[in-house]
């Protein structure tokens, strides 16, 4: 069964109840017992109602249930290397069966596929142990860490990495030669097309929707249906043309943008070759070229250098296999694959060397293997699983509905009561009612739609200045929210290269002897040069080593292979490389590779400090591993050299042929150590994060003695760090506050970088944002308020993301800040002055109509005066902000809002307008050219026909009064809010 293999095995009783059993029941049914406590029952096929009675007093069959880790239900480590060994000693013997699991309650599950090992001492298997312990936490998976499909997914993957070739080609119902043409014909019919992630980006009539559909622009196009109603044309016609405008401009940005959103064509159009049978009586194999839409389960698929592999895929053959999964993990450094390898549960899901997985890609060598997986059912499926809901709306958003249905319900109130009073003063129901519609229009901010469109398109096109790529609108405003942001390590901290720092020989000291004969193992190998061999040439021809290659000549060659992790070349010199002249001819092997994997095969030791070779001991093995552990906690990679001077007679085609008669009595020589070097800019641009109000936090699938040495290079407090394994041991309220104080955590999956930002969320109440570039990172990607990735970046991260960088440099990111605070705040600048602005003017409005026995304002007067107010603002955008508002992050706050005052220049800044800060030209022009408009109208034809008199030359003294107590007070209040809530806007 696909997706759910289990392992287990069955003890019967001295008693012979299996048989006692079947007189009970009309079939054979085991009783499952975890650390002595019922927890189900097994049976062969689905009971009656009379063997359901019976099973529940029946006791027949224990089935142990085992674990490979150690932290479920508090068994010990030595019971669990017993189950391990004896568990290891006899898979190699099975048969299958199908059954129904039912839980004590006598709920019945579905028919599962159950394979048995038998043994004297007993059985056990991680898989049941997993399915009963499924039965007590109701579907949850390692106390919620994983969903059940996940689950399904890794117990699928880990079932066919740990059984040899024959039983995965039963698993998977596929044989050595393939599948034939009808039966793949039938499987995708099945299973349907090889797609990751099925996705449609949003529809025109979607996006033109969700560009209309803001409270502002309903409450407009409500007034100018009334507006219509009570023939009120203009005014109707005026809101209408507002909408229009604020929705085009809104639906021409993200439309542009989601054209190139969700290009998944990077995994699912490619040629693959797959290996097919045709024929009835014989088969004949063909190798044959088809889409990865068309690939299925059971396909054998051939790989070379370049190759995506179009699923997860068990390998069958494999020659130099390397494959890079950086676009799952993120990291750098390129994977060994095998096929002659069988793995336990012990070994992390994305180490397994048998199993490669969709979306990876083959760096160098060539395979075969069996697709046991497709579309939904891959490991990147789970990783995709919740992708596409819709993020929860952010303070902004939240601001705008409670601000709209304030204004609703201020509106009706105000409104009802106006046009009741009006109507019992004057008795003019007609007039009454356009009044109200008036003052509904006054009290609508009705540039709010357009102002803000305004103002984050502007931000849009400031940011693609500043190389920042905006997909999402909305995510500018959150970028002037963003408190928290989440990097990865590899390539946004780091240059994404290996460079080498150092050679050591077996003591810690630096010498020549051993980079010699690294660079010339990396020089005369045969085989494709991977970065580390780069990186040693660069090492040797920067710094100006001669070591003189062409003195040496290649004879033979055991090339790297992922069984011995390590490759040997054989070369000849007339010179002594140790510069004593003894004899003619000097023949040397040298090894070079994985750690573990050359001190197997060494026999002596060569001290620089005495100055001679000597046994390799025991003590010389532990202090070799405790300096590789000091190197590695300082951040390098090391792997190790060997040297084994050969006679004549050792090189020949049949030693050759027997690898370890030719790699072993090696002298051990010493250590290369790599790193992947800081940025130099990174350094200065945290700083610049963490001075504008923004903590970094290092999310990274790394070691973390590794990432807290690039941490701590580029400035990152390393005093709270944590692991992703960790991590899974602690209850939500710990995971919580861990991840609050916590600067760098490694070793995270892509799942557990989801639960981090999810918690700096919730938890935190942080605004979070999230640069990574892999798809590992697509789920905290999908999950973050800003969702930010590189132009680089794997197809799906940049999809997923809100914003992308057309560099990978926090430098760019700065400034996408600065403009997105820049942006928040010229829009809260309007919305706090229009909304304040109209609730005074309705509440003069109010009092007016109640006291006074004559409108104060005629409709039209209204109308014009808040259309003239409201064109005054657009200049709003092009504003400028103060230093001290673009260093803080910025979120709405409603508490401050009815204790703003009414005029621009005195709400825009905390500083005395016009003495000690001037607005931008747009707004000052703006404001000139409305003030002049408003002043010539009542002498004009307009004045004639809205109903205003000339005005004598003494009104404009008395307004100049009233203007500077009105602005003075205004300025006192300013001054105290400022003093109660420390800020300003």
């Amino acid at each position: 069964m696909q997706g759910g293999i289990l392992r287990i095995a069955l003890e019967c009783n001295d008693n012979n109840s299996n048989n006692n059993s079947e007189s009970v029941l009309s079939m054979a049914a085991w009783t499952m017992y975890c650390n002595g406590r019922k927890v189900g029952y097994a049976v062969k096929r689905r009971p009656s109602k009379a063997d359901m009675d019976a099973l529940k007093a029946m006791s027949s069959v224990v089935v142990g249930a085992g674990m490979i880790s150690g932290k479920e239900l508090g068994r010990h480590d030595d019971e669990l290397m017993y189950l391990r060994a004896n568990f290891e000693r006899v898979r190699g013997s099975s048969d299958s069966e199908s059954f129904h699991l039912i839980d004590p309650e006598g709920n019945i599950g579905q028919e599962l596929s159950i394979f048995f090992f038998r043994s004297r001492n007993g059985f056990f298997s991680n898989s049941v142990f997993r399915i009963l312990r499924r039965f007590q936490s109701r579907g949850k998976i390692d106390g919620g860490s994983k969903t059940e499909e996940e689950e399904k997914v890794y117990s699928w993957l880990y079932a066919l990495a740990r059984s040899d070739k024959d039983l995965v080609f039963e698993y998977v119902r596929s044989t050595e030669r393939g599948l034939s043409f009808t039966e793949a014909e039938r499987r995708l019919k099945e299973n349907g097309p090889n797609v990751p992630l099925e996705y449609t980006f949003p529809s025109w009539w979607h996006l033109l929707w969700s560009a209309f559909f803001h409270p502002f622009n309903i409450i407009l196009i409500v007034l100018s249906a009334l507006s219509y109603i009570t023939s009120d044309n203009s005014n109707g016609c005026i809101m209408l043309v507002l909408v229009f405008i604020s929705v085009s401009l809104r639906f021409y940005q993200e439309y542009g943008s989601s054209k190139a959103a969700m290009k998944l064509s990077e995994f699912v159009r490619n040629p693959v070759k797959v290996q097919r049978c045709a024929g009835r009586v014989i088969q004949t194999e063909l190798i044959v070229q088809v889409d990865q839409r068309d690939v299925v389960p059971g396909d054998i698929v051939i790989v070379e250098p370049g190759d995506l592999f179009p699923g997860d895929v068990r390998l069958l053959t494999s020659k130099h296999l390397v494959v890079s999964q950086s676009s799952l993990t993120g990291e750098y450094w390129a994977t060994e694959k095998t096929a002659d390898v069988r793995e336990d549960r012990s070994t992390p899901l994305l180490e397994l060397r048998n199993i490669c997985f969709m979306g990876t890609n083959v760096v160098s060598g060539t395979g075969t293997g069996l697709v046991v997986s497709t579309g939904s059912k891959t490991y990147i499926s789970t990783v995709f699983s919740t992708i596409g809901k819709h993020k929860p709306p952010d303070s902004f958003e939240k601001g705008i509905l409670q601000i709209s249905y304030v204004l609703i319900g201020v509106m009706l109130l105000v409104v009802t009561v106006i046009i009741l009073i009006e109507y019992f003063t004057f008795h003019n129901l007609s007039e009454s009612t356009l009044f109200g519609i008036s003052v509904a229009c006054a009290l609508t901010p009705q540039m709010l739609p357009l102002i803000i469109n305004t103002s984050l398109a502007k931000g849009a096109l400031a940011m693609a200045r500043e190389r920042c790529i905006v997909k999402s609108l909305s995510a500018i405003r959150d970028m002037g929210s963003m408190d928290t942001l989440c990097i990865d390590k590899t390539g946004t901290l780091t240059m994404n290269h290996a460079i080498m720092v150092n050679h050591l020989d077996s003591g810690g000291s630096p010498r020549e002897k051993v980079l010699r004969f690294a660079f010339l193992n990396s020089y005369f190998k045969s085989e494709q040069k991977y970065p580390l061999d780069d990186a040693i040439l660069a090492f040797v021809y920067t710094n100006g080593y001669r070591f003189q290659p062409s003195k040496w000549r290649k004879i033979d060659e055991i090339p790297f292979d992922f069984m011995r992790r390590r490759v040997s070349v054989i070369l000849e010199t007339d010179s002594n490389p140790e510069g004593r002249n003894s004899q003619p001819l000097y023949r040397f092997m040298i090894t070079k590779g994985a750690l573990e994997e050359v001190m197997k095969v060494c026999s002596y030791v060569e001290h620089v400090d005495k100055g001679d070779i000597s046994s390799f001991s025991a003590e010389d093995h532990q202090r070799i591993l405790n300096l590789v552990e000091e190197l590695s906690n300082e951040g390098l990679r090391v792997i190790a050299v060997a040297i084994k001077n050969l006679q004549q007679k050792q090189v020949s085609e049949q030693s050759m042929d027997n690898e370890e008669v030719v790699e072993s009595d090696m002298v051990f020589l010493g250590l290369i150590t790599f790193f992947d070097p800081p940025k130099d800019s990174a350094k200065q641009a945290l700083w610049r994060l963490a001075e504008k109000g923004v903590k970094a936090k290092v999310l990274t699938g790394d070691s973390l003695s590794l990432a807290i040495k690039i941490c701590e290079e580029v400035g990152i407090r390393t005093t709270h760090v944590t692991t992703g394994p960790a991590l899974e041991q602690l209850n939500q309220d710990a995971f919580h506050e861990t991840v609050k104080k916590a600067t760098v955590l490694a070793r995270l999956t892509p799942s557990q970088k989801l639960r981090v930002v999810q918690s700096l969320q919730t938890a935190g109440n942080n605004v979070v944002g999230f640069l990574g570039d892999g798809i590992n990172d697509s789920l905290a990607l999908d999950a973050a308020n800003i969702g930010i990735s590189v132009d680089s970046a794997a197809s799906v991260a940049k999809d997923l993301a809100d914003i992308i960088l057309l560099e990978k440099d926090l430098n760019v990111l700065v400034a996408g800040v600065e403009q997105g605070r820049l942006t928040f705040g010229n829009a809260m600048k309007y919305i706090k002055l229009s909304v304040i602005a109209n609730l005074g003017s309705v509440l003069s409005l109010l009092i007016a109509t109640v006291v006074l026995r004559f409108e104060p304002l005629t409709p039209k007067q209204l109308l014009v005066q808040n259309f003239l107010y409201s064109v005054g603002q657009i200049a709003i955008p092009w504003d400028k902000m103060e230093e001290d508002y673009v260093k803080i992050p910025q979120r709405w706050s409603v508490k401050g809002l009815l204790m703003q005052t009414l005029i621009y220049h005195l709400i825009r800044t905390e500083k005395i307008p016009f003495i000690m800060e001037i607005a931008s030209w747009p707004v000052i022009g703006s404001t000139i050219l409305v003030s002049a408009v408003g002043i010539a109208i009542p002498f004009s034809v307009i004045g004639d026909v809205m109903g205003f008199t000339d005005l004598p030359l003494s009104y404009f003294g008395f307004l100049v009064v009233l203007f500077i107590g009105y602005f003075t007070v205004g300025q006192v209040v300013k001054r105290l809010y400022i003093i109660v809530y420390k800020k300003w806007l």
